[in-house]
């Protein structure tokens, strides 16, 4: 079956990787590399992350439930602190792979956890971040934002509310993410899955699966 849509995850892949900067601030705070990621890994399902994803606390509750977990694994980090440094910075080559891939037809879509916290769905810090980053989710024909939907990734049921909202079988729709446990559920339902690496990685491995040149 020919692919006719592509769908985008945005932190990590049109974006640089949000865990880049979680390792800055890790350095500049003296915690154990990728300490944030595994404070975010125990519950992954029920715990301050998960929740501020699904929207279903407030900024103010996630930095206190934040500071609980970090402080249960042994160091003080409070959330409003992992929020400063959340938004990445955006990739030139993704955003121009996004004008190619709709001048040749093809459907765009994204899927994105985000937390409803900063400027928009790119959770930009500033007014112009904030601009710059609705000018490329335009790009897109339907957004799926975790924070609005009440639903996150790797929940199966949203890549299946993209399909829905597209009219089309995941058959037909490749999916990128940057994490692998993300990409698991889109394969599943029978998607193209492709794990981003980096952005000439991810630009690499889509132009295999539709034999285009980016």
């Amino acid at each position: 079956m020919a692919f006719t849509a592509v769908i985008f995850d945005f932190g990590g892949v049109i974006t640089a990787s949000p865990f880049e900067a979680f390792n800055l601030l890790e350095a500049e705070r003296g915690l154990p590399q990728d300490f944030i990621r595994r404070v975010n890994a125990i519950n992954p399902d029920s715990n301050a992350w998960a929740r501020f994803e699904r929207a279903e606390i407030s900024a103010e509750e996630f930095n206190q439930m934040f500071a609980a977990e970090a402080q249960a694994q042994g160091f003080a980090l409070d959330g409003a602190a992992v929020l400063a440094v959340l938004a990445g910075a955006v990739r030139p080559e993704m955003v121009a792979a996004l004008d190619r891939l709709k001048a040749q037809g093809y459907r765009l879509g994204c899927i994105t956890n985000n937390v409803p916290t900063g400027h928009g769905a790119g959770m930009a810090r500033s007014r112009d971040a904030s601009d710059e980053i609705e000018r490329i989710l335009a790009r897109f024909e339907h957004v799926i934002e975790s924070s609005k939907a009440g639903v996150r990734k790797p929940d199966p049921r949203i890549y299946q509310m993209m399909c829905d909202t597209l009219g089309l079988a995941p058959q037909t729709c490749v999916y990128l993410d940057d994490l692998g446990i993300n990409c698991k559920p889109a394969a599943a339902l029978g998607m193209h899955a492709i794990k981003v690496t980096s952005g000439p990685q991810a630009l690499a491995d889509l132009g295999k699966v539709l034999n285009i040149e980016f």
